[in-house]
């Protein structure tokens, strides 16, 4: 076995990247000029939707709403989002669209449920093809798949107007926003990757579930459903809710290394081209480059290096050979838990580019990762959904950081920080130290609630350092509003469904409201003009800063409890 990428390997990363990054430009410059309302290639195809849908719901466009009105109205959409949601999923059994009579959920799944689609973390606690109807999925899942990122986007943009307003009461609309994320980024983007997955074998289909006869001789049943439509807006609105249990893993999800490598790019594309959207609308695009760059730079070692360590394989097994199950899976590296179609280095990507991205998608059981391998995600989860993030949420959470950044630097010069004209003051710390400190809190105390608790300790399968890890990852992982697991803890419990349902819509609204707080405030004030003493926020020196930033907080946070996971279990198996 070798620990070293092969150049098979290196070749499908660097194309990987190179792709989604020669998208950043045109996709970020197109969502520019939808966000401004300027006319864009999709104008002439929903333009007229656009103007019925203003005109139905009774809004109007250009009407401005200040920062609290704005938050209001995310909160409000986002609570009858959450009731509809809660009441279909409880009398799914009425509801049509149902060939196989699935019956409702029980209240403390529907809670959980409603929560995780609502916050964009698509945290599945239940098996989508034994669970969920075919209304249900349609038109209350993927209706949020769309809704919820276009929330995202939504509030990206109100910030990126504070900072570049000026003495203005207002940040923009939210209904407005939020229709034209879905009608001219989401819906033409995901009608596109629906087509190309059905093409490569992706099933699309209101059929009931197939009678198949074995060759082992048993009947079963092969269930199917609309799953390419489903699909293409799980990773384009960076969701990760999947029509079947096995999620991207599944041949009727994601069938051949063209759909796996299309799937990955969708989930990169839009929250990467974000930072190129940033710099538009500023005025100046080295701002969102520096973003970009130091959100790659962070996420390519530790890509490579949970590559790196599966290829290894498990070197217990490697120096003992006491299991020859356990050796087989490990020659050429850890394939345990993998698809062959896809491989190591295929899946090993994935998972460290849904974990950054707060997708959860996943093409492989992250539990059956070295604790090394493990670790790489669950790091990039607790980053805070920041190295690109979720679509608009990744942008906005860092530039939390970049907000903190810009103030420290400011200390250590003695200067009033500044970030592109605004005086960095008193109230956006206090708002950004909330955004960042408050899902720390809720990821910290419900792993050691879990911990404590019989309720909590009932759900773990694996003893030791792997069971602590599996709470520490889905705790983690439903507050970052990521909604991926490592699989080996029993979740769908009234304990964990309600425990991690709060943690949901406490990472989700904790901090959009700060978000907006911080956009309002400083759409108030004046612009301050570039001096000598001002200090560049697009060179390396910043880039270099902000890096070291996010990787204190989030390493310096969560260090005790990466110890007592990954850490243990990786040297409680060296040979």
């Amino acid at each position: 076995m070798s620990s070293i990428l092969t150049g098979n390997g290196w070749l499908q990363l660097a194309v990987s990247m190179a792709v989604m990054l020669a998208c950043v430009i045109p996709l970020g410059g197109y969502m520019a000029k939808v966000f401004q309302g300027q006319k864009n290639l999709m104008s002439p195809v929903f333009g007229w939707l656009e103007k019925l849908l203003y005109k139905a719901c009774g809004i109007d466009p250009d009407a401005d709403m200040d920062w609290k009105a704005y938050a209001m109205a995310v909160l409000l959409f986002s609570a009858v989002s959450f009731v509809l949601l809660y009441v279909m999923l409880l009398c799914q059994k009425l509801l049509p669209l149902n060939p196989q009579g699935m019956p409702g959920t029980t209240p403390d799944l529907a809670f959980n449920t409603s929560a995780s689609f609502l916050t964009n973390t698509n945290w599945q606690s239940y098996a989508g093809e034994a669970a969920m109807s075919y209304f249900t999925q349609m038109v209350g899942l993927t209706v949020q798949n769309f809704v919820t990122p276009a929330v995202g986007l939504a509030v990206m943009v109100a910030l990126i107007r504070g900072l570049t307003r000026r003495q203005s009461g207002g940040i923009g609309n939210f209904w407005t926003d939020m229709i034209r994320a879905n009608l001219y980024i989401l819906l033409p983007l995901s009608l596109i990757l629906a087509v190309i997955l059905g093409s490569q074998g992706v099933v699309q289909t209101f059929a009931p579930s197939i009678a198949a006869h074995g060759l082992q001789g048993a009947d079963q049943l092969i269930s199917v459903g609309p799953v390419a439509s489903q699909e293409a807006i799980k990773m384009l609105g960076t969701n990760g809710g999947g029509f079947f249990n096995a999620n991207s893993a599944h041949p009727f999800e994601n069938p051949t290394p063209l759909t796996n490598f299309l799937e990955v790019i969708g989930l990169l594309l839009i929250p990467a081209a974000c930072c190129h959207t940033f710099g538009v609308m500023v005025g100046d695009r080295r701002q969102g480059f520096a973003i970009l760059a130091a959100m790659t730079i962070i996420f390519v070692p530790l890509m490579v290096f949970g590559t790196v360590v599966e290829q290894g394989g498990n070197p217990h097994f490697a120096a003992l050979h006491i299991d020859q199950t356990a050796s087989a899976l490990q020659a050429g590296g850890n394939m345990e838990g993998k698809e062959t179609r896809f491989g190591i280095v295929s899946s090993t990507f994935f998972a460290a580019a849904t974990t950054a991205v707060s997708c959860g998608a996943v093409n492989a059981m992250h539990d059956s990762f070295t604790p090394m391998g493990g670790f790489v995600p669950l790091l990039l989860m607790k980053f805070g959904e920041v190295i690109y993030g979720g679509a608009g949420a990744g942008l906005y959470g860092m530039l939390i950081f970049v907000i903190l950044t810009v103030f420290i630097a400011g200390l250590m010069v003695g200067r009033t920080p500044e970030y592109l004209g605004k005086k960095i003051q008193a109230f956006e710390i206090k708002m950004a130290s909330v955004a960042m400190l408050a899902p720390c809190l809720f990821i910290l105390i419900g792993t050691a609630v879990a911990v404590m608790t019989k309720a909590g300790q009932a759900g773990i399968f694996n003893p030791g350092a792997q069971g602590f890890s599996e709470i520490l990852y889905a705790f983690t992982s439903a507050t970052n509003n990521n909604g991926s697991a490592f699989a080996g803890l029993s979740a769908n419990t009234p304990f964990y469904n309600t425990a991690l349902g709060i943690c949901m819509l406490a990472g989700r609204f904790f901090i959009i409201i700060p978000v907006l707080a911080i956009a309002g405030s400083l759409a108030a004030k004046k612009t301050v003009p570039v001096s000598a003493g001002t200090l560049p926020t697009h060179n390396g020196l910043f880039v270099a800063t902000l890096i070291g930033i996010v990787v204190i907080v989030g390493v310096l946070t969560y260090a005790p409890t990466l110890a007592l996971g990954p850490v243990v279990e990786h040297f409680n198996m060296r040979p």
